[in-house]
């Protein structure tokens, strides 16, 4: 997911929950806090985003196939984002989930090259 400057990675079934959360959140110009664990490999710690529909959103998939829904999962998801301490990733058995992340790289596009004259 890219979300300003920031690049965060999520597994697809976790970023396709998300995706409707963040969207139906944004449809009702609706802003939250975003909060997830860093994974291990990125440092490790828990970091937050205010989530402003102002600020494009773009969501990519590292497969082709679109996972199924979990309406539970859903639903957790949306109550937790209404929240005031906002909405705190978590994996479909309410643990927290982890997320990978390369802070102002962007890995998901092709390195730019300079013109040749």
């Amino acid at each position: 997911m890219l979300y300003g400057p920031q690049d965060v990675e999520f597994d697809d079934r976790l970023l396709t929950h998300l995706e409707i959360v963040i969207i139906n959140k944004f449809r009702r110009h609706e802003s939250f806090l975003l909060t997830w664990i860093d994974d291990s490999s990125v440092g490790g710690g828990r970091a937050s985003m205010w989530m402003a529909r102002e600020v494009p959103v773009y969501f990519k998939y590292r497969g082709s196939r679109v996972p199924s829904l979990n309406p539970q999962w859903l639903r957790a998801m949306e109550l937790a984002a209404e929240s005031p301490r906002g909405l705190l990733v978590v994996n479909e058995d309410g643990t927290p989930a982890r997320a990978g992340r390369a802070p102002g790289q962007r890995t998901d596009r092709p390195a730019r090259r300079e013109a040749v004259a």
